[in-house]
């Protein structure tokens, strides 16, 4: 009995190895590419003033949510810079949002899939189980192996582990549209696309929303863990607090996560709030999708009615 196993690993690391050998070029292009985009959105934020960014992270947040989230903000970034961790917390910031847009931009249309056929949300669901079960560090081993230390590998298992929320929600909140308004349009002749545009993503946009902003807080999550494959920023400062035992350096990288979540979760919850409160957006919406209820004859009246008359 002892001597019974199934090489559960071996055939795990066979199919890694049959991947790299057949997709290496595929892989290669896909590391320049999410490289080339990091290093972009580090360059728009790291290359301006910290006062400049500030300006506009202050002004987004009072447009948004008013004076006190402003205030908060400008107070939260303004001690970042005093401790010394704004180049870090930039580079963290470029990473969540790398690795966050796209953990988006593949996750809304995965759940749209799921909310229209039950076929792929029996196949889907078991593989969101395993994303979000599996722990983090464990997609380190293969991202290390096909993309090579850096900050490529945290962004991939950054997306790895941030998508799951972003399509349960998205399928929630699209399944969730009352039948009888998907069941209008249907009846004013409106195409599927155009009953998905203009009915159900806007009546599930606040579900929507919150799936964008569980995404955009478990890809800050992973920060840390980004650090041990080289990502930087504050991650690796975290990474290196702990191989020195500084409590100080890890009480200051860690309180400027801590400023960017909140920053974060506050605005993206927001945006939702905002959309929820605008009844009227999704009225026209529906009434889009039949033009031709405001065009249609009224029923004639009885003829008791127009006896009387």
């Amino acid at each position: 009995m002892n001597e019974f196993r199934i090489p559960l690993g071996e055939w795990a690391e066979s199919v890694v190895d049959f991947i790299t050998d057949v997709f290496s070029g595929f892989f290669a292009v896909l590391r320049a590419i999410f490289a080339a985009l990091y290093d972009a959105v580090d360059l728009v934020l790291a290359s301006p003033p910290f006062w400049a960014v500030i300006i506009v992270a202050v002004a987004l947040a009072f447009f948004v949510r008013g004076w006190k989230f402003a205030l908060g903000s400008a107070v939260g970034f303004l001690l970042i810079v005093g401790v010394d961790q704004w180049e870090n917390a930039m580079d963290t910031l470029a990473l969540v949002l790398v690795a966050s847009a796209i953990a988006i931009a593949i996750s809304v249309p995965v759940g749209i899939l799921a909310a229209r056929s039950d076929t792929a949300s029996k196949i889907i669901k078991p593989i969101l189980d395993f994303m979000q079960t599996m722990p983090a560090f464990v997609y380190l081993i293969p991202a290390l192996i096909l993309f090579r230390v850096g900050v490529v590998p945290g962004i991939v298992a950054t997306i790895i582990f941030a998508m799951a929320p972003g399509v349960r929600l998205t399928e929630l909140g699209i399944r969730g549209v009352d039948k009888e308004v998907v069941e209008a349009g249907q009846a004013f002749g409106a195409s599927p696309g155009r009953i998905l545009r203009q009915i159900q993503l806007p009546l599930a946009m606040p579900s929507i929303s919150a799936g964008i902003n569980q995404v955009i807080m478990l890809s800050l999550s992973m920060v840390v863990i980004a650090g041990l494959v080289g990502a930087g920023g504050l991650g690796a400062q975290v990474v290196a607090s702990l191989g020195r035992v500084d409590v100080g350096l890890g009480f200051e990288a860690g309180l400027a996560v801590v400023i960017l979540a909140i920053f974060l979760d506050r605005l993206t919850a927001s945006f939702g709030t905002r959309r929820a409160r605008r009844p009227s957006r999704t009225e026209r919406a529906a009434d889009a999708a039949s033009p031709a209820a405001s065009s249609a004859p009224l029923p004639p009246a009885p003829a008791s009615a127009r006896a009387s008359q």
